[in-house]
């Protein structure tokens, strides 16, 4: 569940960066507020967890580098900041290790929705996420259904959206040529498979 934890009082990006090294808990950053989270459910840890196991030999492959869950997004847009922590964030971008607590240019992020994210990850993160000129694909994962949507970026700089349901529904991942199925990345909940 996220809440601002200081409504009025605005910080600066160097504080809310030392502050993140200093505490065990979490923040967000939305050009000078601070938004604590929370933690997650067995289902959302087993869901990163399965994807990540999936995507990192590809990730590997091609010189990438896949975080789960720690490593904060920077995004700048029209002169405020703005820091997110993606359940899955994948960079291969060389340049983009300026910081070691931060990207700036991934090219796929993965949110896994729960009741008290789902509003910010399907609308405010989609539109925030998606002014990065770097980003080719946004995963959307349920953890109370079998349900995946995938926001990919063409040639042209559209996007296009894809909605799976099924076990043996599959999407392929631009950023990293690698196909995966939702019965592979569900297979530690098999409940949800029906």
């Amino acid at each position: 569940m996220n809440a601002v934890t200081h409504p009025f009082e605005r910080i600066s990006v160097d504080d809310y960066l030392l502050g993140e090294q200093q505490t065990d808990i979490k923040h967000e950053y939305l050009d000078g507020q601070v938004v604590a989270m929370g933690g997650a459910s067995d289902r959302h840890g087993l869901l990163t967890v399965s994807l990540a196991s999936l995507l990192l030999p590809h990730a590997r492959r091609k010189g990438c580098q896949l975080f789960v869950a720690d490593m904060k997004l920077r995004l700048d847009h029209d002169g405020a900041s703005y820091f997110y922590y993606p359940d899955l964030l994948l960079s291969c971008d060389p340049a983009d290790r300026e910081s070691p607590l931060y990207r700036r240019t991934p090219c796929l992020l993965v949110e896994v929705l729960s009741p008290s994210t789902e509003r910010i990850d399907t609308r405010e993160k989609l539109l925030a996420y998606r002014l990065l000129p770097s980003l080719r694909e946004y995963l959307l994962l349920r953890q109370d259904t079998l349900h995946a949507e995938l926001y990919q970026r063409g040639g042209d700089g559209g996007w296009t959206h894809q909605r799976l349901t099924q076990p043996d529904d599959a999407f392929s991942l631009l950023c990293l040529q690698a196909s995966v199925s939702l019965r592979d990345i569900y297979a530690d909940i098999p409940e949800l498979m029906g």
